[in-house]
């Protein structure tokens, strides 16, 4: 009897524990979306806001983007909105933070969209704190993103868009293996100007080749 009793509290903590492993899966799985060898790619939580500020207020940062710089109601509202697409099912929205990994330092975000789900399509973008420019983190990021888009949410057709002047982004892109596809000249209006972009994209069988190569 007393062998019974234990085996049976043995079960129950077995069982306890393996609800417990599931949870925290669940857990990492949620806020973890991929990794790369530099980086953590995650969602965002509301202790972000400070370091996102740190770059989402910088002229110099968002001097081809259509927001910014941003006031700290601004950039609050942001991470609100990155937090409440995270629930939303099924999820189509994916804006996360790179977080680098030796310090565990948020240095940027960065986002993949599915926009088009009935034809398996979505963008992706991405936006550095200067002080790590220049150190591949655009361009690990941005593969980091290709492979989840296809891997994970199944895409077919991954593209993005930046500014003509904005070289670096465009080098960026070409160097994940998106090929350019047009130029749309002065299509939007922003910051009290009119603006064109850059349009790259690349296929799912495309990128399949492309790390077959690799």
């Amino acid at each position: 009897m007393v062998k019974d009793f234990v085996c049976q509290i043995k079960s129950i903590q077995e069982e306890i524990a393996t609800i417990s492993f599931r949870v925290t899966m669940k857990t990492c799985e949620f806020m973890e979306v991929t990794r790369t060898e530099r980086l953590i790619l995650r969602d965002f939580e509301e202790a972000d806001w400070e370091a996102v500020h740190s770059y989402g207020s910088d002229l110099e940062v968002v001097r081809y983007m259509d927001w910014g710089p941003n006031t700290e109601e601004d950039t609050q509202k942001f991470i609100q909105r990155a937090i409440a697409s995270q629930k939303e099912q099924p999820r189509r929205i994916y804006t996360l933070a790179i977080v680098l990994k030796p310090k565990n330092k948020l240095i940027g975000g960065c986002g993949i969209y599915v926009s088009n789900p009935e034809n398996r399509e979505g963008w992706i973008g991405y936006c550095l704190n200067r002080n790590f420019w220049g150190q591949g983190y655009a361009t690990e990021t941005a593969k980091a993103l290709l492979k989840f888009g296809f891997d994970q949410l199944n895409l077919h057709r991954i593209f993005a868009t930046c500014d003509p002047a904005n070289i670096a982004s465009a080098h960026v892109l070409e160097k994940i293996g998106m090929q350019r596809e047009g130029h749309f000249r002065e299509h939007k209006w922003a910051k009290g100007k009119w603006r064109g972009s850059l349009l790259y994209a690349i296929l799912d069988y495309e990128w399949k080749r492309l790390v077959s190569t690799t």
